[in-house]
């Protein structure tokens, strides 16, 4: 199953049916919303608002491990993130999709893993959004004509405050290319889960750095946002397929991460742990 994590426009696909919105659970509380799930052309899709309906919740405000978890649980394989962010570099203007490749994260406020006290593991993020997943992204936006740059780096800042100048010319000088607030630890806790995940950052200004345009505001980010959403409603309908009919999926090396990532001996590993941990590392823990 297709997860989408993003903003409420994005959910309004032509085509979308047996739309029901389904309360989620979880063992890690509650998470941001009910999820939508719905089929498009026989593919289920399962759509999650990050921030809640109404945009509720704020970056550091979001229960990311129970997002994730509550996704797994639906059955959930690959997640498409789609997020608006600031852009560090000239040639990323505002309306232009780029799905990265890297992050850097600077949050400070949020859980970010599942795993902890009586269960450790410890997974790679050398590489933390799946290639397979990119490349679909990729050619379904290039189909569709949407402006779009494979590959570059998502400095993720704690928010909710916008950078200074002096914080947006150092993330430019550490070769970053777009800044945002919400997909740290989102990509993390995808990967502890098993599942494949990709971003596609929507481009809505150019944070504060450019001499020629305005510091940001919420009012011009919603401006593009606005724009970009039927892009993304477009994106979604003609990747679902390409993801669905993907052959190899089952090889992704994504979905076998945890397999030697444990590092706690079975006999002290907590058993209230292993069954809060039965969604996300159920696969291994009950060998």
């Amino acid at each position: 199953m297709l997860g989408i994590i993003g903003g409420s426009g994005v959910y309004n696909i032509e085509g979308l049916e047996n739309i029901r919105w389904v309360k989620a659970e979880s063992s890690f509380g509650e998470p941001s919303d009910e999820v939508l799930i719905g089929e498009l052309e026989e593919q289920h899709i399962a759509f999650l608002p990050r921030h809640g309906r109404g945009h509720r919740i704020p970056p550091s405000g979001i229960n990311f491990r129970a997002n994730i978890d509550a996704l797994k649980r639906l059955g959930v394989t690959d997640i498409v993130s789609v997020s608006a962010v600031g852009s560090l570099r000239e040639h990323l203007a505002p309306g232009t999709f780029v799905i990265v490749d890297q992050f850097i994260d600077r949050t400070f406020a949020r859980e970010k893993s599942f795993f902890g006290s009586g269960l450790v593991a410890h997974v790679s993020m050398a590489h933390p959004v799946c290639h397979r997943l990119g490349d679909h992204l990729l050619a379904a936006a290039q189909q569709i004509g949407i402006p779009v740059l494979r590959g570059g780096t998502y400095l993720v800042m704690e928010g909710p405050q916008f950078s200074s100048l002096a914080e947006s010319e150092l993330y430019r000088s550490w070769q970053c290319d777009v800044i945002g607030m919400t997909n740290m630890p989102e990509a993390k806790l995808a990967r502890e889960a098993e599942i494949c995940y990709a971003t596609v950052a929507m481009v809505t200004d150019y944070d504060c750095w450019h001499p020629n345009h305005d510091d940001v505001t919420v009012e011009a980010i919603v401006k593009v946002l606005v724009e970009n959403a039927g892009k993304a409603r477009a994106l979604v309908k003609n990747v679902a397929p390409r993801v669905h009919g993907d052959a190899k999926a089952c090889e992704c090396g994504c979905r076998s991460v945890l397999q030697y990532a444990i590092i706690t001996a079975p006999e002290a590993r907590d058993a209230a742990m292993i069954e809060k941990l039965s969604a996300v590392a159920g696969r291994v823990l009950k060998n």
